[in-house]
């Protein structure tokens, strides 16, 4: 732990655990799901506590049409109405870009099966010293310790040399809208972290992703005489069998930043309907999945790789060879993203977190896609670090730990006052 200056020591005492457990309670139970009328209320609420912590606070309607219009728009898989951008900056000596942002999305995915849960997703409880609900971790803490960090900041009447900026985001979970939003509207910043759950690592690089669909087309007939038809599910195992050996090629020579993680760039099937009979052989089905996007592998590339593939396995089948498999990209579009090698952001965040009293985080990437890439490509160099753990993410054990959500909130602080400088 380096030598705390009196400001930094005075920061770390000022971040209040209450405020923290009581802010993120609050904001769980706005229950955000993407493309729900909650996605765009837990954003106003967002603001409010943003103005309320002294903040300027830009809140403005983000262009649907130009998101499903324009070249760089990252796809979205879910129908709007509206969506909100939300971006606090605090005050400082000195106006400018920021010296650092700190970017979270605030929509969560649905809760799945309600009788899985220990009570509703969405009425936080505390327990074994975490707290539980949908969107604790994925990355509602994330954003609550940012806000911490501009609370504490304030508390310890410190002033900055120059600004911090909170970048309150939606559609991260189906593509990235909020992000290509707020970057397209001018909000950058020299540096930035997002408070994904890191399970208390760093991660530095992630890999994207993509979504697909693939029609399979057979022949119908009666189920009693299903030797004069071919089955559309029969094909697609087929096809199924042949995606996982072209998924266990690409997981080759894997970035050893994945760790163990046996499937860095996986290849899932999410859902699959197939026939309108139980009693005939049916001639079609519409398979849909997720296809991992190797770092650094452009968008492009990593679909024309697919598509050979599944031009290949095609061809090589006598059935499937007169009737391909079509196949339509869907959804959002994750381009991987990578903090450039050597970059001093690394070992400052690793300092801040250590003597935040987190330990010496390690170097980790995902396989997730996130906004770390549109931030990337917006000449940000940007990185993750927060509280939780994305194995808990999406699934019915949701929860968050509130030492985590402290240290993180003590580590952004001190980043802060890093990076921006105190006046």
């Amino acid at each position: 732990m380096a030598d705390l200056t009196g400001a930094e020591a005075g920061v770390l005492t000022a971040v209040d655990e209450g405020w923290l457990v009581d802010r993120l309670r609050r904001m769980i139970a706005v229950p955000s799901i993407g493309g729900t009328p909650a996605e765009s209320e837990v954003q106003h609420l967002l603001a409010e506590w943003l103005h309320d912590l002294g903040c300027a606070v830009d809140v403005w309607p983000i262009d649907l049409a130009a998101a499903a219009t324009e070249a760089g728009a990252p796809g979205q898989e879910v129908e709007r109405s509206e969506a909100w951008g939300v971006v606090g900056t605090l005050p400082s000596a000195e106006d400018g870009v920021p010296a650092l942002v700190l970017s979270g999305h605030t929509d969560v995915v649905p809760p799945g099966d309600l009788s899985l849960w220990d009570g509703d997703p969405f009425v936080p409880r505390i327990a074994d010293g975490a707290v539980h609900g949908r969107g604790a971790c994925d990355m509602k803490a994330g954003v609550i310790a940012s806000l911490g960090a501009v609370a504490a900041i304030r508390a310890a009447g410190i002033e900055l040399v120059r600004p911090l900026a909170i970048h309150g985001v939606v559609g991260e979970e189906d593509g990235g809208l909020g992000a290509w939003a707020t970057l397209r509207r001018g909000h950058l910043g020299e540096l930035c972290v997002i408070p994904e759950p890191t399970a208390q690592a760093v991660v530095t690089a992630n890999a994207g992703a993509l979504t697909f669909r693939l029609e399979v087309t057979g022949r119908a007939a009666h189920a009693a005489m299903r030797e004069q038809g071919v089955s559309a599910v029969e094909l697609f195992a087929h096809v199924h069998a042949a995606l996982q050996e072209f998924e266990a090629e690409r997981q080759r020579g894997a970035d050893p930043r994945f760790g163990t993680m046996p499937y860095p760039y996986g290849i899932s099937i999410g859902r699959v309907q197939a026939g309108d009979w139980a009693s005939s052989v049916p001639d079609l089905l519409v398979a849909e999945g997720r296809y991992g996007v190797r770092l650094g592998e452009p968008l492009e590339a990593a679909r024309e790789a697919f598509a050979a593939r599944l031009t290949d396995v095609c061809a090589a089948h006598p059935w499937l060879a007169e009737h391909p498999v079509r196949l339509t990209w869907t959804g959002g579009a994750f381009a991987s993203g990578e903090l450039p090698t050597g970059h001093p952001l690394l070992p400052a965040v690793r300092q801040a977190v250590t003597d935040a009293g987190g330990g010496v985080p390690a170097e980790r990437a995902i396989a997730a896609g996130s906004d770390l890439r549109q931030y990337a490509a917006a000449g940000v160099p940007t990185l993750h670090y927060g509280p939780g753990d994305l194995n808990l993410a999406h699934g019915p054990g949701e929860r968050v730990p509130i030492a985590e959500l402290v240290t993180a909130t003590r580590a952004y602080a001190l980043l802060a006052l890093r990076t921006c400088g105190i006046r």
